[in-house]
């Protein structure tokens, strides 16, 4: 019987110091992986704002004086709702006129304004920061 107890002691000490070892084994793993630099996100993996635009085509490139042009296109990143006013270009400087819209429920807009002005309109629809391309129209 003092054989058996003295094998069951050594036993435990066995697993004893071996879960020890096992677990600082590990714990020097951590430590050790703790220390490494991170590694940084390239460029690709990092999260960009979605670019906001408005695209524009007028429904006539010629009309007379005293008649209305349809100005019609697409916006992308844009909510539903949001307000989107035509500018004009006049005398070097981008001037807001009247006419006003909202975005749609699929992206789209659509404005009609009047243009009493002969020569050549410069027109772009604008929403804060983000504009469309200006177009031409030719007013006889």
């Amino acid at each position: 019987m003092h054989a058996t107890l003295r094998r069951r002691c050594i036993r435990t000490l066995a697993a004893g110091a071996l879960s020890a070892a096992l677990v600082s084994v590990g714990s020097a793993g951590a430590f050790a992986a703790d220390s490494a630099p991170m590694p940084k996100p390239s460029p690709t993996h990092t999260m960009t704002a979605m670019a906001k635009s408005i695209s524009i085509k007028a429904s006539h490139s010629r009309i007379r004086a005293g008649q209305s042009v349809t100005l019609t296109g697409r916006t992308a990143n844009l909510a539903a709702g949001t307000k989107l006013t035509v500018q004009r270009l006049h005398n070097g400087k981008w001037t807001t006129l009247r006419a006003t819209t909202v975005v749609k429920k699929g992206d789209t807009y659509t404005v009609t304004t009047k243009l009493a002005a002969k020569g050549t309109e410069h027109l772009r629809v604008v929403s804060g920061p983000t504009r469309s391309k200006t177009i031409t129209v030719d007013v006889m």
